[in-house]
This record gives C-alpha cells, structure tokens and sequence, in this order.
C-alpha cells in the first residue's frame, strides 16, 4: 500500500459504521492476539480492531 513503509504487514478492514474498507498495520505476531482503538479513516466514528493469528476485524465501541 502507498504511503507505507516496505516490509510492513497490512490487513484491510470494513468500518462497521460506513461500511468502507482502509488498511491498518497488523501488529508483530509476538503482540498478538490483540485489541486496538482506533478511529475510521473514512467517517472518524471510533471502533476496536481485533488482530489474532488468523484473522482481523473491526466492531464498533458500542457492540
């Protein structure tokens, strides 16, 4: 993906309020499983971003 640095994983994920889907990070398999906060680069609502070994996906705050 543009913008990112070479090497680095990315996953894609659908915000669960717009429905859009954006790329984010995936987190070092060492961190992981994991839940981050983070905000929906298409429409800002806030969400959490669950990554475990075989699977990322994002709920809202509120589910």
């Amino acid at each position: 993906m543009p913008g990112y640095p070479s090497g680095m994983e990315m996953a894609e994920v659908t915000c669960p309020t717009c429905f859009e889907s954006f790329g984010v990070a995936v987190p070092h398999p060492d961190e992981m499983p994991t839940e981050v906060d983070y905000d929906c680069e298409i429409c800002c609502r806030p969400m959490t971003i669950i990554f475990t070994e075989d699977e990322v996906y994002a709920r809202g705050l509120g589910d």
